[in-house]
């Protein structure tokens, strides 16, 4: 159907729009300019380069630093751009109340209405729900078949409209998740890399070197407590947009029950 394909066109130009590779690169970018302009100034260290600040303490995390960094930075934009594109997804109003619109207009016969009602909500709702007013409106002038057909015809026309929108609202999903365990395995490498230091300074014949002990003691913790926050952010902002889009999923489905509701009563 024409609001399918619609729907079908706006997910793959959203995918079009969003270059996840150019944000990695912008995210491992800010990363690295942070971890030598910031953590890495001259006033964060004194006269003998040891640091007197907790930026100077991070800097000492070495070479993964920036890199969970990056991860850090990837989270927080994937998780802005979802938070914008899933509320666009809800449509221009309350769900409830564009229910209740559909409803009252499909109960007086006013086709147009309704699908107006449909394109005035727009987003991933009203996408959907355009295709099932649209099955509505072809199942109400359909003689030929019986009426349970007609009915599984305008479900199956939600379930494929909503079936082209899920990878819109699914979109960058994937990395988020892939963040809660990346960020927290990029922290554990920190760790062991700076806990091997350590034992290499322990490890010198005569009196340990403090200077080269305190530096992976430094550098073990900065990158867990770094890891950890990366992947507790991850998955707090996962699980967070997961009930986003199942929300929303409802929500469509809420709407198309009451389509399906509303023919069975007239027809």
């Amino acid at each position: 159907m024409e609001a399918q394909k619609k729907s079908a066109a706006k997910a793959k130009n959203a995918k079009k729009g969003f270059n996840a590779f150019v944000v990695i690169l912008l995210s491992f970018v800010i990363s690295i300019c942070f971890y030598n302009f910031v953590l890495g100034a001259a006033g964060n260290f004194d006269e003998a380069g040891h640091p007197i600040n907790l930026l100077g303490t991070m800097y000492l995390g070495g070479f993964v630093v920036p890199i969970i960094q990056g991860l850090l930075v990837l989270v927080i934009i994937l998780s802005v751009e979802r938070l914008i594109a899933l509320g666009k997804a809800k449509g221009a109003k309350s769900v409830d109340k564009f229910v209740k619109e559909l409803k009252a207009a499909l109960e007086a016969d006013k086709i147009e209405e309704a699908k107006a009602i449909c394109a005035k909500q727009g987003g991933s709702i009203g996408n959907s729900v355009l295709a099932g007013v649209e099955a509505y409106a072809a199942m109400a002038k359909e003689t030929t078949l019986k009426k349970e057909n007609r009915i599984a015809a305008i479900r199956n026309a939600l379930d494929e409209a909503i079936n082209m929108e899920m990878p819109t609202l699914q979109q960058n999903m994937p990395l988020i998740f892939t963040n809660t365990t990346l960020g927290t395995l990029m922290g554990l490498f920190g760790t062991v890399l700076g806990m091997i230091k350590s034992f290499q300074a322990l490890g010198q014949s005569g009196a340990p070197d403090s200077a080269a002990l305190s530096a992976g003691i430094s550098e073990a913790l900065v990158n867990t407590a770094s890891g950890i926050l990366v992947g507790a952010l991850a998955v707090i902002s996962y699980n967070y947009f997961d009930v986003k889009i199942n929300d929303i999923t409802y929500k469509i489905n809420e709407a198309g029950a009451v389509i399906v509701a509303t023919f069975e009563n007239k027809y």
